[in-house]
């Protein structure tokens, strides 16, 4: 799970118990928070920032930082590969988060790790000519499935983009349901989290032979 920009792995996972008065915690998953390195952030005028990847600006219109995410999307394959070398057979492996942590979700499932079980991706976007687009535009395998949720107020993140998000990401073949929350803005509510983890165990059932 990726949290937004400046957050760490152990501030999302605290901000999640607090929304659901427990611990996001599934009997056969483990749940992994990474935290992102330190770097400059160009909207916070070159601030060090724990992001996933450097942006421009803050906007579905402008060019993606390509470097920095493709750097991010290696670190972040290192973990998978852990996971992978623990005995999780990869088709077990949802990747997902908030915000700009969504976003670096779907650079890594749908550009690099296409045979995962599914992404989520929760009041996040990409660009209007994202590279995530390009890649599917040549793609020939079935795709993992995409959980989007939004709030129609959110302020930073547009509802307008997550949409057009989804409308294009389906578009090019992925499979994809979006969650619309009426006067939510850029946040996470209890609903969406309850209806995100049971779209986990949907994904990811327990296994009748060996658990997890």
């Amino acid at each position: 799970l990726l949290f937004g920009t400046g957050d760490t792995g152990q501030g999302a996972r605290t901000w999640i118990k607090q929304i659901l008065n427990q611990d996001m915690a599934f009997q056969h998953i483990k749940v992994i928070y990474p935290t992102a390195p330190s770097r400059p952030y160009t909207p916070m005028k070159g601030a060090l920032s724990t992001v996933w990847f450097d942006r421009y600006k803050i906007s579905n219109d402008c060019p993606e930082h390509i470097e920095s995410i493709d750097s991010m999307c290696r670190g972040l394959t290192d973990l998978i590969d852990d996971e992978i070398k623990n005995g999780i057979s990869k088709n077990r492996i949802l990747i997902g988060g908030f915000s700009m942590g969504g976003g670096m979700a779907l650079h890594l499932a749908y550009r690099f790790h296409q045979d995962l079980a599914g992404v989520f991706a929760l009041s996040s976007f990409l660009n209007k000519d994202s590279a995530v687009y390009q890649a599917l535009k040549r793609n020939e395998s079935v795709l993992p499935e995409l959980f989007q949720c939004h709030g129609t107020a959110d302020d930073l993140v547009l509802y307008t983009w997550g949409e057009e998000t989804n409308k294009m990401l389906k578009s090019l073949g992925v499979s994809t349901s979006l969650h619309t929350f009426p006067n939510l803005n850029h946040e996470l509510n209890r609903t969406e989290i309850e209806k995100l983890k049971t779209w986990i165990v949907k994904k990811l059932p327990v296994e009748a032979e060996k658990s997890n």
